[in-house]
């Protein structure tokens, strides 16, 4: 059986509802019926009595002369076929039919009903005994009067048919109200699953429980109850990333000194020299992992009622990083450019929204070849800042935009770096409840990542 909860439930609903149509109309029909054949039996009595008493005793003899009145009653658009019959209890016919088909019983003072077959017709009958006195004679006249049974069933068809309709009607009328209230008390439901489906992944927040059903209430309690436990769990990766980092960190400085101390030392053979040299460059390569794996975790910990209290000047702090970065876009022989349009204030944490410009500038740079170009654009009107950083580089494959923003993941292995500068970047942009996209750049080449939060120039409520 399917597993849609409206099907499920039509069936539980219409299952008994079709049973019980199926029941009432079978009771109906017997009781339409029933009530045909009151009346066309009440027809045949009544014409059978009309013929009995036109029975009468002539010379000595017993005649009848059959009234018309006695047929008519049976006409009927249905053009049924009337039979009768009036014969004396020693045999002799009278009147009607010779092989109209008597009750297999023996005639009673009580009008008789019966089924029969006339001619290949089924046909109903009833019998009415007439007792006839004459100069102490008595003789008993039976007169049976029979017709097809047309009209009998369409009577019974009209009576009952309309109360099917009716029933049929009322089931589709509760399949129609079924369905459209499921639409309308559903609707909860699907927002609990919109609202679980357009989450960010590691957003852990409770759902809200307050407009649900209090059917539903203790399954989605039970999921706020294990997205509470996973928020501890994850805090706890987190803590732990950055207590290891913040470990390693002062034995990795350590460490470089060291080298830089030995490869200052003479006396050393080209061989150890060089050996010191890929140490010296792997532990630089530690130490960058260790700052950006210390970045990522404070970016995640980010409280953003914290971070809103805090003007910054966007474009100021764009400046700076471009500056910062001069040096290794001229060492990498690609034009570094800013542009700039004014004040940009916003609100959040300086050290972060630093970070994320330098992390986007800092990608730019790394991807892009020799020759290359570079811009860091930062824009305000008045009701958003936004952030771009382009560059015309290799650019980013469709398929691989919406993963580059995961943790050490790079979309080209043989680029240098730790593939966590996009991570941090998002993290941040989260935190401050921005928004971030990657876009081809201009002319299809190179990729613009765009950066969009909220102004914080006087009189806009953030």
């Amino acid at each position: 059986m399917t597993n849609s909860l409206r099907v499920r439930l039509l069936w539980w609903l219409l299952v008994p509802l079709a049973l019980y149509v199926f029941v009432t109309g079978k009771a109906e029909f017997d009781n339409a019926r029933h009530t045909a054949d009151l009346v066309q039996d009440n027809k045949l009595v009544s014409s059978a009595r009309m013929i009995a008493g036109e029975v009468e005793w002539v010379d000595g003899s017993l005649t009848v002369d059959v009234p018309p009145a006695a047929l008519e009653v049976f006409v009927s658009p249905y053009r049924d076929q009337v039979f009768y019959s009036v014969t004396v209890d020693d045999g002799r016919l009278l009147a009607g039919t010779p092989d109209f088909p008597h009750s297999a019983s023996q005639p009673s003072d009580e009008p008789e009903y019966y089924d029969a077959s006339l001619h290949g017709h089924p046909v109903r009958a009833a019998g009415v005994v007439r007792q006839m006195y004459d100069n102490g004679v008595t003789r008993r006249v039976l007169v049976s009067v029979g017709t097809t049974v047309r009209s009998r069933d369409a009577m019974a068809e009209q009576l009952w048919r309309p109360q099917l309709v009716r029933q049929i009607e009322m089931i589709v009328l509760a399949v129609a109200l079924v369905c459209i209230g499921l639409t309308f008390e559903l609707r909860p439901l699907m927002k609990v699953k919109d609202d679980v489906a357009d989450r960010d992944p590691m957003q852990l927040e409770p759902i809200r429980v307050e407009r649900l059903h209090t059917e539903l209430r203790p399954i989605v309690e039970a999921i706020n109850q294990c997205i509470a436990r996973l928020a501890v769990q994850v805090a706890a990766q987190r803590r732990f990333i950055a207590d290891a980092a913040h470990q390693l960190r002062t034995p990795l400085t350590l460490l470089g000194t060291q080298l830089q101390f030995a490869r200052q030392h003479g006396g050393i053979g080209p061989e150890l020299a060089e050996a010191l040299a890929a140490m010296h460059r792997s532990n630089r390569s530690m130490v960058g992992l260790t700052n950006k794996l210390l970045l990522l975790a404070q970016a995640e910990a980010a409280d953003y009622t914290q971070l809103a209290n805090e003007p910054v000047d966007l474009a100021a702090l764009a400046m700076e990083v471009v500056e910062d970065l001069a040096l290794l876009a001229q060492t990498r022989e690609i034009d570094l450019g800013a542009e700039l349009t004014g004040p940009a204030p916003v609100t959040g944490h300086q050290g972060l929204l630093s970070a994320l410009v330098a992390n986007l500038a800092e990608n730019a740079i790394r991807y892009t070849p020799a020759g290359g170009h570079v811009t860091v654009a930062v824009k305000d009107d008045g009701a958003t800042v936004t952030l771009t950083v382009s560059d015309d580089g290799p650019g980013i494959p469709a398929e691989a935009r919406s993963r580059v923003f995961e943790p050490f993941y790079r979309a080209s292995a043989d680029t240098e770096g730790t593939g966590l500068g996009l991570a941090i970047v998002r993290e941040i942009v989260v935190a401050h409840r921005g928004e971030i996209t990657l876009e081809p750049g201009a002319g299809g080449r190179g990729v613009t990542a765009t950066v969009t939060l909220a102004s914080a120039r006087p009189g806009r409520s953030v």
